[in-house]
């Protein structure tokens, strides 16, 4: 019968409980970014960036996918406090938020590289923005239907682009450009940062 050594069984207990510091840690962070969200000019009122996603990808890349969804699910979990958006915006975050950091993490396992990372996240940032149609069209807006007439928001949109005449239309121009828009500008900064923080998150700092 095998036994599990009192050192073997220690390291696995720092183990689970960096995790869970770095992924409480991180998951705070986001929440604060996700916070100051910010409206842009060429988007309607109701769509903001904010740059939460960038704790999550952190989080991936140290500690793997698991690690990064958590914060996605986390961060909006705290979020859904504060926010008007009735849990809508969360779950639709928490979505995309997921399927970027997923990707990302699974493919970088693979190549762990400077440029395994970020080829990897680009590949994420391009999924979440490909998976945002369906999730808006078939989720996320039949959803805000309840709150907001459908020919309301289109006109939202129309006083960008006067020319778009539907959902599919608007998701298309509008929310998949700016989704994967919103994931490099996190790859980016992620791409700057990580390796100065890279030992706090491994646990390595001095």
């Amino acid at each position: 019968m095998s036994t599990v050594s009192p050192f073997h069984s220690q390291r696995s207990t720092q183990k689970r409980i960096h995790f869970l510091a770095i992924t409480a840690m991180l998951s705070a962070i986001a929440f604060i970014l996700q916070y100051l969200e910010f409206p842009l000019p060429f988007m309607p009122g109701f769509i903001k960036l904010d740059f939460s996603d960038m704790p999550a990808l952190l989080g991936t890349f140290s500690l793997g996918p698991a690690c990064g969804i958590a914060i996605e699910i986390l961060k909006n979990v705290l979020h859904s406090a504060v926010s008007q958006s009735f849990g809508i915006g969360e779950i639709s975050n928490a979505l995309l938020g997921a399927v970027f950091v997923g990707v990302a993490g699974i493919v970088y396992q693979r190549h762990k590289t400077r440029a395994g990372a970020f080829r990897a996240s680009l590949l994420g940032a391009l999924a979440m923005a490909l998976f945002s149609f369906p999730c808006n069209l078939y989720l996320v807006y039949p959803i805000y239907y309840h709150f907001m007439a459908k020919d309301v928001i289109i006109a939202a949109y129309q006083m960008i682009v006067p020319s778009v005449t539907s959902i599919e239309h608007c998701l298309l121009l509008f929310n998949v450009p700016f989704t994967f828009l919103k994931g490099v500008m996190d790859v980016v900064i992620t791409m700057l940062i990580y390796k100065k923080i890279s030992p706090i998150l491994h646990g390595r700092a001095k």
